[in-house]
C-alpha cells in the first residue's frame, strides 16, 4: 500500500509539473534567483560564433546577484557573475546599452529607477541613477528599449498591464544625458497596448521590448500563475518607432499586433534583437525553475 501511494504521489507531481523537453531552449539559471528578467547585448566572442549579453536578476535582497554575463553560442552557454559597485537596486527588470558609448548600459527596476552603469570586466559601476519621468499610479515596469535615429536618441518603456481590465501603457520619450552622466527626459506620450495572446487575468501585455535597426517594435508579453507556473508567452510585432532629426519621438502601435511565436510553459521577461542578425534572444524567468534562452528569426527589417 504504501508503495502504491508513492507511486500515485510521483505520477500526479509529473501530470501537473510543466514539460521542459524543447530542446532549443538553454538552461542558465535553476531556481528563483536566477531567472532572467533582462538581456542587452555586449559584443561578439572572438570566434565570431557567439554573443556575449549582460542579464539582469530581479532579486530584492542585499547581496543577492543583480548582473550576470552570458555568453551565448547554439547548443551551449557560458555563465559568469558581475560584481554591482554602487547602490544595490530592487527588483531589475530590464537593461539596455547606450548607443555610441562602448560599455555604458541603463538598466530599470520594476518602479522605474534607471540606473546608468559602465560595465569592464567582471565589474559594473554606478555612474547615476534617477526616475523615470510621468510614472503612472500602478506601474510596474518590464521593459526599456534606447533608439538611436537621425543623431537623436529615444527611450521606450512599459507598464507590464494586467489581465483584461488593465492594458499595457507604452511611453516613449527623447533622451539625453547631462554633463555629470544622469539620464535627462523630454516629452513623454503614451499608448495603450492589449495583447493578442497570451489572455487571461495573469496576462503581462509587454514583459520586454526591443526595436530593430528599421524601428520595428517586437514585444513580448507573458502569463505567470505563479511561481510554479504554469506559464504561457508569446512574441509579437507590435509596431513602430521613429525619432526625426529634431529629436521628435513617434510611436505607432498596431491596432491587431502580429502574433510572431507561441512559447507554453515559459514567461519571456527578455527580448533582444542582436546587432548584424535578424536574430532575437529570449529570456525567460520561470520563478523557482529558473531560467532559460534561446534564439528566434523574429527581428527581420
Amino acid at each position: 500500500m504504501a508503495w502504491l501511494t508513492a507511486a500515485s504521489a510521483l505520477l500526479t507531481t509529473l501530470a501537473t509539473a510543466p514539460a521542459r523537453a524543447d530542446s532549443a531552449w538553454q538552461k542558465v539559471g535553476g531556481d528563483v534567483r536566477s531567472g532572467v528578467s533582462g538581456l542587452a547585448y555586449e559584443g561578439r566572442t572572438s570566434s565570431g560564433s557567439g554573443v556575449d549579453v549582460l542579464a539582469v536578476h530581479d532579486n530584492k535582497g542585499a547581496g543577492q546577484k543583480r548582473l550576470s554575463r552570458i555568453t551565448h553560442w547554439e547548443g551551449a552557454n557560458g555563465i559568469s557573475p558581475i560584481t554591482w559597485d554602487g547602490p544595490e537596486p530592487i527588483d531589475l527588470e530590464a537593461i539596455e546599452a547606450i548607443p555610441g558609448m562602448p560599455g555604458e548600459y541603463l538598466a530599470l527596476t520594476s518602479r522605474g529607477i534607471v540606473h546608468r552603469l559602465k560595465v569592464a570586466g567582471p565589474k559594473a559601476t554606478v555612474v547615476d541613477y534617477s526616475p523615470l519621468p510621468a510614472i503612472g499610479e500602478g506601474d510596474d515596469f518590464e521593459s526599456f528599449a534606447l533608439v538611436a535615429q537621425n543623431g537623436k536618441l529615444a527611450v521606450l518603456w512599459a507598464d507590464r498591464g494586467a489581465g483584461a481590465d488593465r492594458p499595457a501603457t507604452l511611453y516613449a520619450a527623447p533622451l539625453t544625458f547631462a554633463p555629470w552622466g544622469q539620464p535627462q527626459f523630454g516629452t513623454v506620450t503614451r499608448r495603450a497596448y492589449r495583447a493578442a495572446y497570451p489572455a487571461g487575468d495573469g496576462t503581462r501585455h509587454i514583459s520586454d521590448i526591443s526595436v530593430t535597426d528599421s524601428g520595428r517594435i517586437i514585444a513580448s508579453s507573458a502569463s505567470d500563475a505563479g511561481d510554479d507556473g504554469p506559464f504561457d508567452s508569446a512574441v509579437s510585432d507590435a509596431g513602430r518607432v521613429s525619432v526625426s532629426a529634431a529629436g521628435r519621438v513617434r510611436v505607432t502601435l498596431a491596432a491587431s499586433p502580429s502574433v510572431l511565436g507561441t512559447f507554453p510553459e515559459y514567461k519571456i521577461e527578455a527580448v533582444e534583437c542582436l546587432p548584424g542578425s535578424t536574430d532575437a534572444l529570449l529570456g525567460t524567468d520561470d520563478e523557482n525553475l529558473g531560467g532559460y534562452v534561446r534564439t528566434m528569426p523574429f527581428c527581420e527589417a
